[in-house]
């Protein structure tokens, strides 16, 4: 079935989307995008998405083309068109395109931002990976040092996703100075001793919109979170480890670099927290 999909004010199948080749997110990845789940034909935490990306937008002194009301009715009207119950939507908005190729931004007000948007379907749900759980590599940290702004710019995560994908795993954790910053697409945990640990929030890693609502239903639940940086070594040793992402929830990891973390098996903290995560966040899904 060909999807409908949102290419600049218009709707169109996706054989027929187009972008204009001087468009700065193609030539430069002078872009931003979010992801955000769909469940039962409802978004899940666009309030936490929109937010993020009003902030990415404005790190980058770069204009939406739509406002945000606007942007919801796209998404919703995306759901819609495609039919989709399960899965998720892509929102990419670029600096637009000038007429040459050129270092310089364009004036915002005589050059409008591009914005495409897609859906895909995935089942989000009934997850194999929460029953065996996955396996990571460490990959050391090349990305460039605003991680937190979520741009386009993603060949490194590719690499390091790619080197997983070599070595028999799933994930690649990557690592600066010694220290876990995140996963190629995902924040990273451990757990020791019933206490959650997470790299603090700063410009090292991407501020999740799931490792918010994650923290904050950990909390709820009385459990202990330190956010600090670990080694790989910490979280070899560790009771448990679990990736979080938009539409991975909370992923339970049980091998790194080779050695199995604890029994090797799905830890329970990382289980009860996709619970509480997909039960509370259906409550308020739009």
């Amino acid at each position: 079935m060909t999807r409908t999909v949102y290419v600049n004010g218009e709707y169109l199948p996706e054989t027929e989307a187009k972008v204009s080749i001087f468009d700065r997110g193609f030539l430069m990845a002078d872009a931003v995008y979010e992801v955000t789940s769909v469940i039962g034909g409802k978004l899940i935490d666009f309030a936490g998405h929109k937010a993020r990306l009003e902030r990415s937008l404005s790190e980058l002194e770069m204009v939406s083309p739509v406002t945000m009301d606007e942007l919801l009715a796209i998404h919703r009207e995306l759901i819609a068109k495609n039919d989709l119950d399960e899965g998720g939507i892509y929102l990419q908005i670029t600096r637009g395109a000038g007429t040459d190729r050129d270092f310089v931004w364009p004036d915002p007000e005589e050059v409008s931002g591009g914005i495409v948007l897609f859906t895909f379907a995935k089942p989000l749900l009934n997850s194999k990976v929460m029953d065996e759980g996955i396996k990571v590599i460490s990959v050391e940290d090349l990305r460039w040092a605003r991680r937190d702004i979520k741009t386009t710019q993603l060949l490194y995560p590719s690499m390091a996703k790619m080197k997983a994908k070599k070595a028999g795993c799933s994930d690649a954790w990557l690592v600066k100075d010694g220290f876990v910053t995140e996963g190629y697409a995902n924040n990273a945990y451990i757990v020791k001793d019933g206490t959650i640990i997470t790299r603090q929030l700063s410009t090292d890693i991407l501020h999740g919109i799931t490792r918010a609502a994650i923290l904050r239903f950990a909390k709820e639940a009385q459990i202990k979170i330190e956010e600090r940086p670990f080694t790989i070594a910490e979280a070899q040793a560790a009771d448990e480890a679990f990736v979080t992402s938009a539409t991975g929830f909370s992923q339970p990891v049980i091998e790194i670099d080779g050695a199995t973390v604890a029994d090797g098996k799905p830890g329970p903290i990382a289980k009860r927290l996709r619970e509480i995560y997909v039960e509370e966040m259906l409550k308020t899904a739009i």
